[in-house]
């Protein structure tokens, strides 16, 4: 171990490498390792500076840093040691960085939080249709609006004009909608990652969301139902039986497609549906013509599906395929351009609900036997009983 050394500054003192170097010509010499010692609170402390080069350059600039902090205990004003002197810069330069990101973020406009978020939807949404949908509305409508905008001065004013000019391009409410919930999404996708520090503009009812009827009008006669169900048999007995379940249970397709023989009792005549739609469970009760179609098709092993088939995607829509849609369409959609007048797989739903309506079922028996959670839901079929006291009334002109 090398000796040390006196420096020409008392208190200060070092050792030189064995083989580093500092310096060239006559300049050169061996690399210096500066140590400073002093006496404090009756203590007599020895601090290193390290290497010349890491901490400190020259031995004068060691010893300035000695003065700074003798004098420092002298004055108790802190720091007092190399070691508090060391934190306390630190400290600085922590905060100095610490104020550089905040800036950052407080200037991240939203084209550029869009980027960061875009990415983790690809990773977390459950179908790619989902972000593609996302990436599509924001490039086309949002950032035209927002995209050099920083976070923090997206207000209700841009949101006001996001929803003026998609209504002016003729989009539908929904669409825009769906615009205002991504905004939301890209905001609490900045607040959860630090990217954010202020009140989503897009959250609560700070802003109105466009509303639309959609109700759907159309429903099919006693007599209209019949001759679908007829065609359908003709064409696939498979697709036939799952429009005849959904028609006289009110059954949602996801319900019909994934119901299992574990929950079919035919002798008490009763399908029980798991984890629907509205979170809960609830029964659907049999005709005798949807018992005897169960009772043909099995019963199966309890943990069987019911209606089996699948594409080569797994998924249930294969199961209809084009068959209904094509025979709906053949049947009552040539030239109807009203989408609430089209007939579609959940029209027979709609059919079944309405059917009860007209046959003066309790709107709260309505709701149960729909699953519905709010009643608002089911109150859309209450323009069919309506219609139905309209008829009566005009009946009496021609008694």
């Amino acid at each position: 171990m090398p000796e040390w050394i006196k420096s020409k500054h008392p208190g200060l003192r070092y050792r030189e490498h064995e083989t580093r170097t500092t310096g060239a010509g006559r300049s050169k010499r061996a690399l210096r390792y500066y140590v400073m010692t002093y006496k404090w609170e009756g203590k007599t402390i020895s601090e290193a500076f390290g290497w010349e080069g890491d901490f400190v350059k020259t031995e004068d600039e060691a010893y300035q840093i000695f003065l700074e902090l003798k004098q420092n205990r002298k004055d108790r004003t802190p720091p007092f040691t190399l070691k508090d002197r060391a934190e306390s810069r630190e400290a600085v330069l922590v905060k100095a960085r610490q104020q550089e990101q905040e800036e950052e973020v407080k200037n991240l406009s939203f084209g550029d939080v869009f980027t960061k978020y875009l990415i983790y939807s690809q990773h977390n949404k459950r179908s790619e249709k989902s972000w593609k949908r996302e990436e599509q509305l924001t490039r086309l409508h949002i950032l035209p609006v927002f995209k050099n905008l920083p976070l923090g001065k997206i207000a209700q004013i841009q949101l006001e004009r996001l929803k003026k000019n998609m209504a002016d391009a003729g989009l539908t409410p929904r669409t825009v909608r769906y615009a205002l919930a991504v905004v939301r999404q890209v905001f609490n996708y900045a607040i959860r990652e630090g990217l954010f520090a202020g009140q989503n503009p897009a959250a609560g009812g700070k802003v109105t969301r466009p509303q639309e009827d959609n109700r759907k009008d159309r429903y099919l006669s006693r007599d209209e139902a019949a001759l679908l169900l007829s065609e359908l048999a003709k064409h696939s007995q498979e697709v036939h039986d799952m429009s005849m379940l959904s028609l006289f249970t009110g059954m949602r397709f996801g319900e019909v497609a994934n119901l299992k023989w574990s929950d079919v009792d035919l002798f008490q005549g009763i399908i029980m549906l798991r984890n629907t739609k509205s979170n809960k469970n609830r029964a659907a009760f049999m005709t005798p013509d949807i018992k005897k179609m169960l009772a043909r098709r099995g019963p199966g092993e309890p943990d069987n599906l019911v209606f089996p088939a699948r594409g080569a995607d797994n998924k249930p829509h294969a199961m209809i395929g084009n068959t209904y849609y094509q025979v709906v369409k053949e049947m009552f959609n040539q030239g109807i351009t009203d989408k609430k007048q089209h007939v579609d797989f959940h029209t027979l739903r709609h059919t079944f609900a309405s059917w009860l309506v007209e046959s003066d079922t309790n709107i709260y028996l309505v709701k149960e036997l729909l699953g519905h959670s709010d009643l608002k839901l089911t109150e859309r079929y209450s323009h069919i009983g309506e219609n139905q006291l309209k008829q009566a009334v005009m009946k009496l002109q021609n008694s």
